[in-house]
């Protein structure tokens, strides 16, 4: 089955074709900048004008989301305007594309592509999925199975969200070398690990295509590899949640 991934990030919003059998993009990957103020009027409006005209798509389509999503419907948004929160996303698209559409956290999107397509992922234990891009996205999965909506990036570290210190966009903005972001990275790993002790660390995000950069000095009692989907693994994964 052929399906549109979307993945609403705080930074763009990307879209491709995804062959849900395969996990491969068929299309090329489409891009916008996310709008300001990204409300729910901007990103719809983006949506039909890069993805749905570009591509001329009538049929499924799977969206990742950064925040709280329980049955298609937005419960937080950290990155984006309150006006999401109460919005659900299945019955947006109906209601104004008439596309059929399922909904999901971003980060479980990411984390549902590793689980299904990368083999170096063990199916037994605890692996924990970790998105450092504008934000810091979490998804846990136990014995293979997801639990959903773990939003880890807004633990609180040094007064504030952890996603504030160790972030890609924390790094850019302070410019950080890798040194001394990975630095503050571990003081993160340290934290999740006390909280969770994952068996398995996945790394992915925008940030992850320089995994080469840091990962000497990324320091964790579990083994830590990079997404096999890097920054794509949000779209597969959306695309590979729609039923």
């Amino acid at each position: 089955m052929d399906v549109l991934g979307i993945d609403i990030g705080g930074s763009g919003v990307k879209a491709a074709i995804v062959d849900t059998k395969s996990g491969r993009l068929i299309s090329e990957k489409i891009r916008f900048k996310t709008p300001e103020p990204p409300s729910p009027k901007n990103i719809f409006t983006g949506i039909e004008e890069n993805f749905l005209s570009e591509f001329k798509w009538k049929g499924k389509v799977g969206c990742g989301f950064p925040g709280v999503i329980i049955k298609n419907k937005v419960y937080s948004a950290a990155n984006m305007t309150k006006k999401w929160v109460g919005i659900n996303i299945k019955k947006k698209f109906y209601q104004k594309f008439n596309l059929k559409c399922d909904a999901l956290n971003d980060a479980d999107a990411a984390g549902i592509s590793e689980i299904f397509l990368n083999k170096n992922i063990p199916n037994k234990g605890t692996v924990m999925v970790i998105t450092v891009g504008t934000g810091l996205g979490t998804s846990i999965f136990v014995d293979g199975r997801l639990v959903p909506n773990i939003e880890f990036g807004h633990l609180k570290m040094y007064g504030d969200c952890a996603e504030k210190y160790a972030s890609n966009l924390a790094r850019k903005k302070l410019n950080l070398s890798w040194d001394e972001w990975a630095a503050r990275f571990n003081e993160y790993l340290a934290y999740i690990e006390l909280l969770v002790s994952p068996n398995f660390i996945v790394f992915g995000g925008g940030i992850s295509k320089y995994f080469d950069e840091y990962k000497s000095n990324l320091k964790s009692n579990c083994k830590i590899i990079q997404a096999k989907n890097k920054n794509d693994a949000g779209i597969i994964g959306a695309a590979l949640s729609v039923n």
